[in-house]
C-alpha cells in the first residue's frame, strides 16, 4: 500500500511540474513569453526566448484538474512567427523578431555600464499587443555578468558530462528527478562538488561564468533547472543546441550540425579577454568540436576534460586529433574516468582550493565509485608533447588500461608548463 501511495505522489508531483511553464510565462492573455537566463559582458549581453500563444489557465476545479489542465495548455500551445519583441537594458533599446518557432535570440551592448556591485541584472523584455486588442506583455529575465574577480569561462556539456544518459530523453528525466533517492540523482559522484569549486575559483570569491551546452529540446529546461538546484549545481545560463521543432507534419528533430561550434565561438567572443576551461565527454562530437575550438584560439583554452565514458573505438580519432591539438599550443587535456581526476588536476593548476578538492573527494567517496590512477603523457615542451601523442601514446595508455572496468585517467601536457605553475604556486 506504502508503493501505491509514494507512486500516486509522484505522479501528482510530476503533473504539477509539467504544467510549471504555462502557469509561470509573463502574459495574462493567450500570448506570453518564456524567457531564459542570459550571460553577457558589460560590452553585450546574449538571452534567448520563446513567444508563446496559449489558453488559459483553469479557475476552477480540483488541483489536479487543474494540474491536468495545464500539461495540455502545454502541449497545444504553439510558438508564434514574426513577434516583435522590444528589449531594454541599461539605457540600451532594440526590437528583435521571432523566428519561424517563436523563438528570439536578443544581443544587445548597453548603453550605460552596468554596475559591479552584483552579478545577475535583468533584462526588460516588452510584446507590443495586436491589432485584436490583447494586453501586451512586459517581463524581466536575468542575464549573468562577471565581475572582476572572475579568472576563467567554464563552459560545460550536460548529457554524460554532469549526469549520465537521459538528458534528451523525457520519460529517463522524469523518473531521475520524481522517482529516485536525492543521492541517485547525482550521475557522476562529485561532480556538484567540483562545479562548485570551479564557480568559486581558487580564491572562493571568483564567481567564475558557468555555462551548459545541451542537445536537447528546450522543452526540458524546467528539468534540468531542477536538477541542478536539488544537487546545488552553480545555477547558469543553460544554452540548448537547438529547437527540435517537431510537430505532426515533421515528426523527427532538426539537425543541429555546427551549431554547438558557433555558439562556442560566440561565448569566446563575448569574454574575449578571459581564458576558458572547457568539459565535456567522449561519447558525442565534444572531442571534435573543441578541438576546433583549441586550434582557433590558441592561448585561451586552459584546459580541456573529457569525461571518458565509453570504450568504444569509433570515435578514438577525436581523441587523438583533440590530444594533437592541444599539446600543440602547450594546453592540458584530462580524459577522466571520474571527477576525483579532473578536481585533482584543476587543483595542481591553482583554479580550485585544498579545502574545495577535499570537498570533491568527500562527496565522490559518499556517492560510491574507486579512484584511478593518472596516466601521463608528457614531453619537456609543448612540441616534444605533441611528438609524443602523433606517436600514439595517448592510445597506448588508454590501450593499457583495457582490462579495467572503466576507461583509466589520461593527461596529457608539457612537463614545463606542469613544472613553471609548481613553482608559481
Amino acid at each position: 500500500m506504502a508503493f501505491f501511495s509514494e507512486i500516486k505522489r509522484a505522479v501528482r508531483r510530476i503533473l504539477h511540474f509539467l504544467g510549471r511553464p504555462v502557469r509561470t510565462a509573463a502574459g495574462e492573455g493567450e500570448t506570453v513569453i518564456q524567457a531564459y537566463r542570459g550571460f553577457g559582458s558589460r560590452r553585450e549581453v546574449y538571452l534567448e526566448g520563446r513567444v508563446y500563444r496559449q489558453s488559459q489557465a483553469e479557475s476552477n476545479g480540483s488541483p489536479l484538474r487543474r494540474d491536468l489542465k495545464d500539461l495540455w495548455r502545454r502541449v497545444m500551445r504553439t510558438g508564434q512567427a514574426n513577434v516583435p519583441v522590444k528589449a531594454r537594458f541599461y539605457g540600451a533599446e532594440q526590437l528583435f523578431v521571432t523566428d519561424e518557432t517563436g523563438f528570439f535570440r536578443v544581443r544587445l551592448p548597453p548603453a550605460k555600464t552596468p554596475p559591479r556591485d552584483r552579478l545577475w541584472h535583468d533584462l526588460e523584455l516588452e510584446v507590443k499587443p495586436d491589432e485584436s486588442g490583447e494586453p501586451g506583455v512586459v517581463t524581466r529575465s536575468e542575464v549573468f555578468l562577471p565581475h572582476s574577480n572572475c579568472r576563467y569561462i567554464v563552459i560545460s556539456d550536460i548529457d554524460d558530462t554532469i549526469m549520465a544518459t537521459g538528458v534528451a530523453n523525457k520519460l529517463l528525466m522524469i523518473k531521475n528527478l520524481f522517482f529516485r533517492s536525492a543521492q541517485s540523482r547525482v550521475a557522476f559522484p562529485g561532480v556538484a562538488a567540483f562545479y562548485r569549486a570551479l564557480h568559486k575559483g581558487h580564491s572562493g570569491t571568483e564567481d567564475n561564468p558557468m555555462l551548459y551546452l545541451s542537445r536537447a529540446p528546450w522543452s526540458i529546461y524546467e528539468m534540468l533547472d531542477e536538477f541542478f538546484h536539488l544537487h546545488r549545481i552553480p545555477v547558469g545560463p543553460v544554452l540548448f543546441l537547438r529547437d527540435w521543432g517537431m510537430s505532426p507534419r515533421r515528426p523527427f528533430p532538426r539537425k543541429a550540425k555546427g551549431h554547438k561550434l558557433f555558439l562556442l565561438r560566440h561565448m569566446l567572443s563575448v569574454y574575449e579577454n578571459l581564458p576558458f576551461i572547457l568539459v565535456g565527454d567522449s561519447g558525442q562530437h565534444d572531442p571534435e568540436t573543441y578541438a576546433a575550438i583549441v586550434r582557433e584560439n590558441p592561448g585561451r583554452i586552459l584546459a580541456v576534460y573529457i569525461r571518458n565514458v565509453s570504450r568504444k573505438t569509433g570515435r578514438s580519432w577525436e581523441i587523438q586529433e583533440l590530444a594533437e591539438k592541444v599539446a600543440g599550443v602547450g594546453s592540458s587535456l584530462l580524459l577522466a574516468a571520474d571527477t576525483a581526476a579532473m578536481a585533482e588536476h584543476a587543483h595542481k593548476k591553482g583554479w580550485i582550493s585544498a579545502d574545495d578538492l577535499r570537498r570533491v573527494g568527500e562527496e565522490r567517496a559518499r556517492l560510491g565509485g574507486e579512484v584511478k590512477p593518472v596516466r601521463k603523457v608528457s614531453g619537456e615542451s609543448a612540441a616534444k608533447t605533441s611528438q609524443e601523442v602523433e606517436g600514439g601514446a595517448v592510445s597506448e595508455e588508454l590501450r593499457e588500461g583495457d582490462s579495467q572496468e572503466s576507461p583509466p585517467n589520461v593527461v596529457v601536457e608539457p612537463r614545463k608548463r606542469e613544472e613553471r605553475e609548481k613553482r608559481s604556486g
